[in-house]
Formats: structure tokens, sequence, C-alpha cells
């Protein structure tokens, strides 16, 4: 069993994503609401979002709420709200000692006001901070975000501002939500589904994917160092021949 000590310091992914999967699941088998896993989901995140921090990760961005989760029954989306709000208030101390740096991403206008004004208090108290940042994506759906990118550069070139000529990566990625962000190096899921559920398309091109069968709620640091190990030992080529990375 691996621990963050084991990880090379020399070869670590400046990007980190991961799909929080599993919490319902595990509250399943234990004869628990779906409720009962989120609230214990909370304690993943605070675990993986310091280990990141002490490695010294530049960015690390967690699916916490999708377009889709919106579907959800009132009593599951009102208590994921709930613990937005209570977490937020809480962690601020921890995210300040870490020098971690919070961020958002998604369609955060249609989050409640309660949640929508603690997460913006947050992140501009958390401003300055110049270590690890930590991205939530809330409310958040890569199409949309796609469509929204889309519509803003078609719009820019109706008016002149650009020619279709100059749209090229570097335009597109500017106008996406992740504009400040480099791509994902490392994308983990957990709960052994093999999905990427519409999260982070364009920014997950040339990431390594990692699939693992544990519920949210369970993982811990062991399968941080798992995942980022088994991201030192592949071969990263970009569409290049391993001789010519050599």
């Amino acid at each position: 069993m691996h621990s963050i000590e084991d990880i090379d310091k020399s070869k670590l992914p400046k990007h980190i994503a991961i799909i929080m999967d599993g919490n319902g699941r595990w509250a399943k088998q234990r004869g628990k609401l779906r409720v009962f896993g989120h609230e214990n989901g909370v304690e993943a995140v605070r675990q993986t979002v310091e280990n990141c921090a002490k490695l010294n990760i530049d960015f690390l961005t967690l699916y916490a709420f999708s377009t889709e989760n919106w579907k959800r029954p009132k009593i599951e989306v009102d208590t994921l709200m709930r613990l937005l709000v209570a977490s937020l208030r809480k962690e601020l101390k921890t995210l300040d000692e870490n020098n971690i740096c919070l961020n958002a991403i998604g369609k955060i206008d249609s989050l409640p006001q309660k949640a929508h004004k603690e997460l913006k208090e947050v992140i501009e108290k958390t401003a300055k901070n110049t270590g690890m940042t930590l991205t939530l994506a809330l409310s958040y759906g890569s199409r949309e975000e796609l469509k929204t990118a889309i519509r803003a550069m078609a719009i820019e070139v109706k008016n002149n501002i650009i020619s279709p000529d100059d749209i090229d990566e570097t335009v597109i990625n500017d106008h996406l939500y992740t504009r400040s962000m480099p791509d994902v190096d490392l994308l983990i899921r957990t709960s052994g589904e093999h999905r990427i559920s519409n999260f982070l398309l364009w920014q997950i091109a040339y990431a390594e994917l990692f699939f693992i069968d544990v519920f949210w709620p369970d993982f811990g640091e062991h399968h941080l160092a798992e995942a980022i190990i088994s991201y030192q030992n592949r071969e990263r080529r970009f569409g290049k021949t391993s001789e010519q990375l050599n």
C-alpha cells in the first residue's frame, strides 16, 4: 500500500481532476439514505485537498455538482447545497493554512443564493493565497461550457473583433471557464465507473485516466498515491513516438 511519501516529487502532475463518484452507493451498502454518503464524502475531500497541497500540486479540480445533478430528488440537492455552505465556512481556515486559493467553474449563478454568497466570499478571502488552486466544478457541464464558448466566439466574429481564421486552440482556451488553468494531466474517477460524464471534455484531451473501484467516501491517501504513481509510470507521448521523446 503506497503513501504520498512514495511519490516521485520530480514527476508530479501539474493538474489533477477528480470525478468524486459513489457516495450514494456507499450509503446504500450501509442501509442509509444517499445523503449519508454525501456527508461522509466531505472527509474524503478534506484529506485529498490537504494531501495534494502537501505534494505541491498546482491545480486540483473536483467535480462537485453537475448540471445534470439538478434532476436528482430535492432532498438530495438541498443536502448537497447545505453541505457546500457548511464546508466552505468550516474549511476557510484550512484553505488559508495550506495557502490554497479557491476557484469555481460552472453556472455559478444558478446556485441557491446562500451557497452562491458563501462561495463568493471564500473565493475572495483566499484570492491572495499563492499555493495550490482548488477548483470546484459546480452546476458544471462540459457541453454547456463549450456551447457558451462557441457562442461568445461567434459574437466576436460577427462584430469583427476576431476573424474565423484567428480561432485556434489558444483562442478557444481563452473562452472556457478554465482559461487561467493548464490542461488536466491526471483524471481520477472513483466507484468503478469508466465514464467521463461530461467533465472537462476539452481539457482532458491528453490526460492520463485512472479509474478505481472504490467509492468516494473510502478514497484515502493510499488511493491518491496509487493514482499518481500509476501516472508517473506511464509514457506521455502526445502523439509522438517513444523514440522522438528520447
